[in-house]
């Protein structure tokens, strides 16, 4: 039996997380899961994270992996919190340390971004593998959007993070500290070298032109219809393309708390002595 998956939806952001799952009853991993937060009130909220919650007790799942396919800079990981109601372990790419000690200078805060990959569970290689219950997985490094970007190739499904939206969508931007469009060139010809049937989830879903949102794709719609990478389009026409367009971007507007808490494997910072948590804006740096 091939991967179970089920997507779930966070308006608010446009962000896809998932469950991946080898049976009912059996052994799940939870991809990119999203801690709401109302910036403007400075509050968190556990919706998002409890209707996953459900789905796996609903269905009898043991969550073991909370996966992230790298710090997201446009929604908070609600990682620990599901940890601390089902257990598993939190794992991301090894590049981390590269992007906590990057951002641990800009914040000024070495004890929330810590270079060694604290305070996750496991930072996984390139081409580590990794087992979902019965489902055999492989990390895949794949950087461009950030140093720090893995896709996991579990059974025939790769969730690709940021590396790739749906054909419509085109690609991630890559102007982020670390970023690189040529690596992210390189990183997606990796992924459309795999067999044309495998299936690609995306973690975003922007719906181009009002269409409804859709988070599947294949190899084979990618590399024939991907408005910014199918097949025939060359290296210096993709950077060239995808650097024009940066420039045109405006700054995620979670970046500030999304990065701070998303470095600590989704941690809040531990609170002041009044008991109250506090985030920091870095002003005229970013």
């Amino acid at each position: 039996m091939p991967a179970l998956v089920q997507p779930f939806f966070h308006a608010p952001t446009s962000t896809v997380s998932y469950a991946v799952y080898d049976r009912p009853g059996g052994i799940a991993a939870v991809i990119d899961s999203v801690l709401d937060f109302d910036a403007a009130a400075g509050r968190t909220g556990t919706g998002s994270a409890d209707a996953i919650a459900a789905f796996l007790a609903e269905h009898g799942l043991t969550l073991d992996w909370i996966l992230e396919t790298h710090i997201h800079a446009d929604h908070l990981s609600a990682a620990p919190y599901l940890q601390r109601r089902l257990g598993g372990r939190i794992g991301i790419g090894a590049g981390v340390t590269q992007v906590q000690e990057h951002f641990g200078k800009i914040f000024n805060d070495p004890l929330s971004f810590r270079p060694q990959g604290q305070p996750f569970d496991r930072l996984f290689a390139d081409g580590e593998t990794f087992a979902v219950g019965t489902l055999q997985s492989r990390v895949l490094h794949t950087p461009g959007h950030t140093r720090d970007s893995v896709s996991y190739l579990i059974d025939d499904a790769v969730f690709v993070g940021d590396t790739l939206f749906m054909p419509d969508g085109g690609t991630a931007r890559c102007d982020f500290p670390g970023g690189s469009a040529a690596e992210l060139f390189g990183s997606i010809r990796r992924l459309l070298a795999l067999p044309e049937g495998t299936r690609l989830f995306v973690c975003h879903d922007y719906a181009p032109g009002g269409r409804v949102h859709a988070w599947e794709t294949t190899v084979a719609e990618q590399r024939r219809a991907n408005i910014h990478v199918r097949d025939g389009v060359d290296e210096a026409a993709y950077v060239a393309l995808r650097t024009a367009r940066d420039r045109t971007l405006p700054m995620p507007a979670l970046i500030i708390p999304a990065v701070q808490v998303n470095a600590a494997a989704g941690r809040l910072p531990p609170p002041d002595s009044n008991g109250v948590v506090y985030l920091r804006v870095p002003v005229n740096v970013l």
